[in-house]
This record gives C-alpha cells, sequence and structure tokens, in this order.
C-alpha cells in the first residue's frame, strides 16, 4: 500500500512539474513576443514561432513581417531576445534574390 502511496505522489509531482514548466515558457514566449513587437514599430506584425538557441547564447530569435506604418510597405525584422536581460535587439533583413 506504501509503494502505491508514493507511487502517485511521485506521479503527481512529476505532473506538476511539467505543467509548471510548459506555463513557464509559454509565459516566456508571450514576453518574448510583447517585447519583439514593440521594439519593432510594426503595430499587427505576422510572428514566426519562436527559436530557441542552447543555453550557451541565451537568446531566442524570432522573425516578425509587416508595415511600420499606415501605407509604407511591409518589412522583414528578425529579433533577437536575451533571455538573462530580458532586452531584444531588432534588424530589418532582406531576402536573398528579392
Amino acid at each position: 500500500m506504501r509503494a502505491v502511496t508514493v507511487g502517485i505522489f511521485t506521479f503527481m509531482a512529476l505532473q506538476s512539474a511539467y505543467a509548471s514548466n510548459d506555463a513557464s515558457w509559454n509565459q516566456l514566449f508571450a514576453k518574448v513576443n510583447g517585447t519583439c513587437i514593440g521594439k519593432s514599430g510594426i503595430s499587427s506584425p505576422e510572428a514566426s514561432a519562436p527559436v530557441v538557441f542552447d543555453d550557451t547564447t541565451g537568446k531566442i530569435g524570432l522573425l516578425l513581417r509587416g508595415a511600420p506604418g499606415k501605407g509604407k510597405p511591409q518589412i522583414n525584422v528578425l529579433c533577437l531576445y536575451d533571455k538573462k536581460t530580458g532586452k531584444a535587439s531588432v534588424s530589418e533583413f532582406r531576402w536573398l534574390g528579392r
């Protein structure tokens, strides 16, 4: 009986940790989106899924596409978000051949 009880508590703890981890990633990605969109100057951009680099770089990349203002041409922006500082760097890019 004791083994069953320990097993149940272990299972519940693992489920809890997984949910917490998933929620933490979602919270981080929401922060990345908000920071990058604000820094880009694009009011309603399309955004890629976050690109998470390894821990040695500590960065998350995000591609954004949209117009920086009414009547202005659409631009492509690369945003690199630093997980340690919470700051983002934004730079416009062009696809090769376009």
